[in-house]
């Protein structure tokens, strides 16, 4: 069965309740791209009257596991998939609209390929950008990706 978006909502919701009620949504999915958008609103904001930083977090981990999920569905076999590092650069206030997307999808084929081809677990750094409604840029968040093939 594929990952859609609307089934990964639906996991939020049951699974990670505390992205689902501050309104972190998937809006598409491909072999490619992940596109996540979240919203400011009162239950997701700091003492600044921008959206907290964790809140872009989620969203952002969202854009990249998503694909991470995605691609070890397609290739058949079991594979751990864990952050093992991340960082993240905050350029600008977070408020209204943020859509973070991640559109690395070829890079983790590569890992997957490499850790099923060797056995070894293997790690990948993905990214993803969060820009509010004029296209400016507000974070950038950046996770490393461990990835290794169960026995």
């Amino acid at each position: 069965m594929a990952i859609s978006p609307s089934k990964l909502n639906t996991f939020l919701l049951f699974k990670l309740p505390a992205a689902y009620f501050t309104g972190v949504r998937t809006k598409s999915l491909d072999d490619t791209t992940c596109v996540v958008s979240v919203k400011h609103r009162w239950i997701n904001q700091n003492p600044f009257n921008s959206m907290f930083w964790a809140v872009q977090g989620m969203a952002a981990e969202l854009t990249t596991g998503a694909l991470v999920m995605t691609k070890i569905r397609q290739s058949g076999k079991k594979i751990s998939m864990l952050v093992a590092n991340n960082n993240a650069t905050f350029t600008k206030k977070a408020t209204g609209r943020i859509i973070f997307k991640c559109n690395e999808g070829s890079k983790i084929d590569e890992a997957i390929t490499q850790a099923i081809e060797t056995g070894e677990g293997q790690t990948v750094w993905l990214s993803a950008n969060g820009v509010n409604a004029e296209g400016v840029e507000v974070s950038s968040f950046n996770f490393e990706w461990t990835l290794k093939v169960k026995s």
